[in-house]
């Protein structure tokens, strides 16, 4: 999203400061938890612990020199990737890579590659963002509940390791919220970045009226689409790296899509009118996508 906003600058700065000051705390006392997770493993515990810490610094230093993010915000990704990458391990497995941590690269690279696609053609971005990329809050707008979720199954185990085969269908069903959330948080950049680059001129879903590219809440076919395949891009890495099945699938890229739409909504009503601004959007769409995942995997709506 994009354009002139609605919302003044000092409420729009005022709430994406509250969000950091919110969410910095939380994420700190999740990696904390993650220390103990990690540090208390039987089996290559500590081993994995260092790899994830050290991959994870070098991803936060990569995001930075690549100018996708400001310093604050590469940190506050760093702790993000090492919360992911060790709360959602994948049980008996002793690599890096069969966790959050692939969905959370293939995000990267997705945005990174859609963001630059076509930019000449595109309206939206500051040109402070595009020198020197994503600010903190945009970062935990759109990953923070991911990490977040990436804890449940450290709670619902009460911080005892996975060593048990019998223990993965748990793990699985309990990182479909987190998956979600990454799915949506993919889903919204490419359907935004395509959709202004490919797109035409989009539209507004509560009218369905033709708007101007980079209007907030406006959608396209391309970019929907565009969208919609990251989702499934992002269910369908966690397959080989993280066991999730075919329901898991479905659950991630349902619940990636309706954030997608919720998103545009938000976008559409209260943005647009100047009572809320983007990072509160993208906050409140992953949020939506994490339950929906949630309730999905607990049988609500079947």
């Amino acid at each position: 999203m994009g354009g002139s906003k609605a919302i003044p600058a000092s409420r729009d700065r005022s709430q994406s400061r509250a969000l950091v000051l919110a969410a910095v705390p939380l994420l700190c006392w999740v990696g904390w938890g993650a220390l103990r997770y990690a540090s208390s493993a039987a089996q290559g515990g500590q081993v994995f612990l260092i790899t994830a810490g050290a991959i994870s610094s070098l991803f936060g230093l990569a995001v930075w020199r690549l100018r996708a993010a400001t310093a604050p915000a590469a940190a506050c990704g760093t702790v993000i990737c090492f919360d992911i990458s060790i709360l959602s391990r994948r049980p008996g497995s002793a690599s890096v890579f069969a966790s959050g941590l692939a969905p959370l690269v293939l995000l990267f690279l997705l945005t990174y590659a859609a963001t630059r696609f076509r930019r000449d053609r595109k309206t939206s971005g500051s040109s402070k963002e595009e020198k020197h990329g994503r600010n903190a809050a945009q970062v935990i707008a759109n990953l923070g509940v991911a990490a977040v979720a990436a804890a449940q199954y450290n709670w619902i185990s009460h911080g005892v390791p996975p060593l048990l085969e019998a223990t993965t269908s748990i793990f699985a069903t309990s990182q479909i919220p987190m998956l979600a959330a990454l799915a949506e948080a993919t889903a919204d950049t490419l359907s935004s970045e395509i959709g202004q680059a490919a797109g035409g001129r989009p539209f507004l879903l509560l009218h369905w009226r033709r708007v101007t590219p980079g209007t907030d809440g406006a959608i396209s076919i391309a970019g929907t689409l565009a969208g919609i395949g990251g989702a499934a891009a992002i269910a369908l890495i966690a397959t080989p790296t993280m066991g999730i099945g075919m329901q898991g699938i479905r659950d991630i890229v349902l619940a990636g899509t309706a954030g997608l739409f919720v998103d545009s909504l938000l976008g559409a009503t209260l943005e647009r009118v100047g009572w809320i601004g983007n990072d509160v959007v993208n906050f409140a769409s992953t949020l939506f996508s994490a339950a929906l995942a949630y309730l999905l995997q607990q049988g609500t709506f079947r």
